[in-house]
C-alpha cells in the first residue's frame, strides 16, 4: 500500500515558472533519495513537470532528469518541431527514425553505457517496452520506482491547481442543475448517461469516461457500465459522473430517486450514506492517514449494521489525473496535509436490489476539509 512520505512540503502559489520550480524540487529528491536520473515518459507526470501533453505511442518520448545539471526531452525528430516552448532548464534531445533512441537515452548518461552504475527512478506509467530497451542499453544501472520524488510533489497542490480543481468541480455541480430536469423513467441507463455526457461537454469539461448510471439492482455494483436496463418509477439511480477542465478533473456522484421519495429501507440507507460522507468530511484533519479517515467512516456504518454493504476504499485523490494519491484506504499509511486533494465517496450497496453513494471532492485545510462540490446531498426526486 502507498506509503508517501511528503516531509514539510506545503501548498505553493504558482511561481513565474512553475515548472522550473517543480524540476528543482524533483531535483532536490533526487539528492535526498540517493537517485541519479528520473525518467518520465507521456503522463500526466511530464505534464505536471513541463506542461506538455505528449501522447504515448510506439515511438520513444522521455524526460530525463539528472539529480544535477539541465533536463532533456527526447523525443522523434519530426514532432519536435510543434512541441512548441519548453521550460527553461529543458533541453530538446530529437532522435530520427533511423536511430535507436534508448541509444540516444544513454549517451545522455555519462558513462552509463559503458557499464558504471547509476541509479534511476521511473515514472509509474512508462511503457514496459521502453524500459526493457533501456536496461538492455544501460546494463549495470539499478531502476526503481519514481514514487519517492514526483508523489510527494503531486500529492500537495499549489494554488494554481486548486483554482483548477475548483473550477472543474463547478461545472460538475452546475451540471447537475440540468441532470435533475432530464427524464429518467422510461429511459435507458444509456441514454441517460449519453444526456449527462452532453451537459459535461456543454461547460466544457472533456469527459474520459462513463459517466456511471447504475439504476435500481445495478446500482449495487460500484462500477456498473450504463447498459441497456430501461429505468423505473421507484429506481434509486446513482450517478458517477465528472470530465476534464484544463487538465484537472471533476468528479462527483449523486444518487436520486425516480418518481417519488423512497420508503423503507431505501430512504434508511440513503440517510446513513448521507450522514456517512458528513462523517468522514467533518472528521479529516492534517495527520490522519487515509487509512484512519476511512475507518472513521467504515466504524459509523458498521455501527449502524451497513457495515458490509461498504465494499471499497473510501476516496481517492485527484489531480491531473482522475485517481491519484493520497489513498483513502485500509493500509493507507500516507499521512493526510494541507494542499491534498481527495475524494470522500462513501457507499452502501445491497445485492439484488440498489446501491447508494454520494461523492464530493474536498481540499484539505490546516483547519480540516473544505468541499469542493456544492451540489446539493440531499435525496433529489428527478421524473
Amino acid at each position: 500500500m502507498e506509503n508517501i512520505t511528503v516531509g514539510t512540503v506545503s501548498p505553493l502559489p504558482p511561481a513565474t515558472g512553475p515548472h522550473e520550480g517543480r524540476l528543482d524540487r524533483v531535483r532536490a529528491r533526487l539528492h535526498q533519495a540517493g537517485l541519479d536520473y528520473c525518467f518520465v515518459g507521456p503522463s500526466s507526470d511530464l505534464h505536471y513537470l513541463t506542461g506538455l501533453s505528449l501522447h504515448a505511442s510506439e515511438r520513444l518520448a522521455l524526460l530525463v532528469v539528472p539529480r544535477d545539471g539541465p533536463a532533456s526531452l527526447v523525443v522523434p525528430a519530426f514532432e519536435a518541431a510543434g512541441l512548441g516552448g519548453l521550460p527553461p532548464g529543458v533541453c530538446l534531445v530529437p532522435w530520427q527514425e533511423s536511430e535507436e533512441p534508448a541509444q540516444r537515452v544513454g549517451a545522455l548518461l555519462p558513462g552509463a553505457t559503458d557499464g558504471e552504475p547509476a541509479t534511476i527512478a521511473v515514472g509509474d506509467q512508462l511503457w514496459s517496452v521502453f524500459l526493457l530497451r533501456l536496461q538492455a542499453v544501460l546494463p549495470q544501472a539499478t531502476f526503481s520506482t519514481a514514487a519517492a520524488v514526483l508523489a510527494p510533489e503531486r500529492i500537495v497542490k499549489d494554488s494554481g491547481e486548486i483554482a483548477a480543481l475548483t473550477e472543474a468541480a463547478a461545472c460538475a455541480d452546475d451540471a447537475f442543475t440540468d441532470i435533475r430536469q432530464l427524464r429518467f423513467a422510461g429511459q435507458s441507463e444509456h441514454q441517460v448517461a449519453e444526456a449527462i455526457a452532453g451537459l459535461l461537454r456543454r461547460r466544457g469539461l472533456l469527459v474520459e469516461w462513463g459517466p456511471i448510471v447504475a439504476s435500481g439492482p445495478n446500482g449495487a455494483s460500484p462500477h456498473h457500465s450504463a447498459g441497456d436496463r430501461i429505468i423505473a418509477e421507484g429506481d434509486l439511480v446513482v450517478l458517477d459522473y465528472g470530465g476534464r477542465l484544463n487538465g484537472y478533473h471533476a468528479d462527483m456522484t449523486r444518487t436520486v430517486a425516480v418518481g417519488h421519495e423512497p420508503r423503507d429501507e431505501m430512504r434508511v440507507v440513503y440517510d446513513l450514506v448521507y450522514q456517512a460522507q458528513e462523517t468522514g468530511v467533518q472528521a479529516a484533519r492534517p495527520g490522519m492517514t487515509g487509512e484512519d479517515l476511512d475507518t472513521v467512516v467504515r466504524e459509523y456504518l458498521a455501527s449502524e449494521g451497513y457495515g458490509e454493504f461498504f465494499t471499497h476504499r473510501l476516496g481517492h485523490g485527484i489531480g491531473l489525473d482522475g485517481h491519484e494519491a493520497p489513498y483513502l484506504v485500509q493500509g493507507g499509511q500516507t499521512p493526510l496535509g494541507p494542499g491534498m486533494a481527495f475524494s470522500i465517496e462513501p457507499g452502501l450497496y445491497l445485492p439484488g436490489r440498489f446501491g447508494v453513494r454520494i461523492e464530493d471532492i474536498v481540499v484539505l485545510l490546516p483547519t480540516g476539509a473544505q468541499r469542493l462540490n456544492r451540489a446539493p446531498r440531499e435525496l433529489v426526486v428527478v421524473e
